[in-house]
């Protein structure tokens, strides 16, 4: 039992990817991979590469790609941000239990502006969705 190749890859890049038509229907049975556009997830752009005209099949699983990764992007970005809850974690646990003089010296006004600038970021985002609440009540 073989497994089928997909019929489109995408080489994924910042922002985006290129895109690759693959063939494997030939003589020689061997694997071709013909890009035919590059995507811009930040942007919505497709743009056909080399003056190719997409077709709808195209157009559609590039689209189907872009929602997909942007779905998997914005997980990844939520992912993130609860690693660096744990992370604050640790590090508060680092600085009350293990840190040396010196190595608190090293980090600590780096994490204190870092830490009042999230704060700062919070504190107004919240207020931002806690008055817009009142406001549609």
């Amino acid at each position: 039992m073989t497994a089928e190749l997909p019929r489109y890859y995408f080489r994924v890049r910042d922002n985006g990817a290129f895109v690759f038509r693959v063939e494997t229907e030939n003589r020689q049975r061997r694997i071709e991979m013909d890009q035919i556009a590059v995507v811009n997830i930040r942007n919505g752009d497709i743009k056909p590469h080399g003056g190719r005209t997409l077709s709808p099949e195209d157009k559609d699983e590039i689209a189907r790609w872009m929602a997909e990764r942007t779905e998997l992007l914005a997980q990844r970005d939520i992912d993130d941000i609860h690693r660096a809850v744990d992370y604050l974690n640790t590090t508060a646990h680092w600085a009350q239990s293990k840190a040396t003089d010196a190595q608190l010296e090293e980090v600590t006004d780096a994490l204190l502006l870092a830490m009042h600038d999230l704060r700062s970021v919070l504190v107004r985002k919240k207020s931002d969705r806690l008055m817009g609440k009142v406001g549609k009540t």
